[in-house]
Parts: structure tokens; C-alpha cells; sequence
């Protein structure tokens, strides 16, 4: 049977057994874990990163953004989870399942090529230590 709402536990570790109708929440290892809400018992790993899934907690109630789409699973069931409340998404053909992955992959490749662009051009120039700038003072050593 679908859930309609779910349960959830911040954990400092994710449990070998898991209960129907629970997202396992750990910070540490920045991720969430649940069974299918579906029914089906199949495990549901959704790593929060900047370009996988973000959590929302609100002080009562968590929220994962974007949907899950278990589309390797048979039963390929999609769902959103908005303040502990299931949504269900409808099915969705193989040609839209192709192009919500194809996406997800050129996302992720932006995220990384602005991240390392950031960090390239960010890095502070080289600037001489204090010897360096002492030589350079009295003359020793030119710019």
C-alpha cells in the first residue's frame, strides 16, 4: 500500500533494518534513507549534496527536494516529500525518464566546472613572505 505520510529519524548511523514509512536522516553522513513508499521494501539511498538532494527541516517536519523517481526499481514508483507528506507522481514513459537523467548528469558537470573555475580563479596570488619583502626593500632581490 502507498504511503501518504512518513516518519522521520535523525540518526547518527543508518539502521541494518529499516521500518516502512521512515526517512533515516544522517547529517554525518549527509544522507537520507528510506524503503520504497510504494510497498515494494526495496532500499532508497538519497545523498544530500548541492547537486543530489536537499533536505529541509523546519523544526517539525523534513522536506527532500527534488522528487524521488525509483525508476531502476520495478516498480518505479515517483514521489515527492513535503513536510513529512507523500506526494505521488505519475508514471513516467522511458523517453522522460532518459531526459530528468540526462540532466541530473549535465547539472552535475556545470556544478563541478563552476566549482573548480571558482576555485581557480579565486586562489590568491602569491605574495612574499617577509624575508622577501625585506630583500626586496633594502634592494636585495628585484619584483
Amino acid at each position: 500500500m502507498k504511503a501518504t505520510r512518513i516518519e522521520h529519524r535523525f540518526v547518527d548511523a543508518i539502521p541494518e533494518t529499516l521500518e516502512d514509512e521512515v526517512l533515516y536522516v544522517s547529517i554525518e553522513f549527509t544522507t537520507a534513507v528510506h524503503k520504497c513508499l510504494c510497498g515494494c521494501g526495496q532500499e532508497v539511498v538519497t545523498p544530500i549534496s548541492p547537486t543530489d538532494w536537499k533536505l529541509t527541516f523546519d523544526g517539525e517536519t523534513v522536506s527532500l527536494d527534488p522528487s524521488v523517481g525509483n525508476w531502476s526499481f520495478d516498480c518505479q514508483s515517483h514521489y515527492w516529500i513535503r513536510r513529512d507528506t507523500v506526494r505521488w507522481a505519475g508514471q513516467m514513459s522511458e523517453e522522460q525518464i532518459a531526459k530528468v537523467r540526462e540532466k541530473d548528469v549535465r547539472s552535475k558537470a556545470a556544478y563541478f566546472d563552476a566549482s573548480c573555475q571558482k576555485v581557480t580563479h579565486s586562489a590568491p596570488a602569491h605574495r612574499p613572505g617577509i624575508f622577501g619583502r625585506l630583500a626586496r626593500w633594502i634592494g636585495l632581490r628585484r619584483s
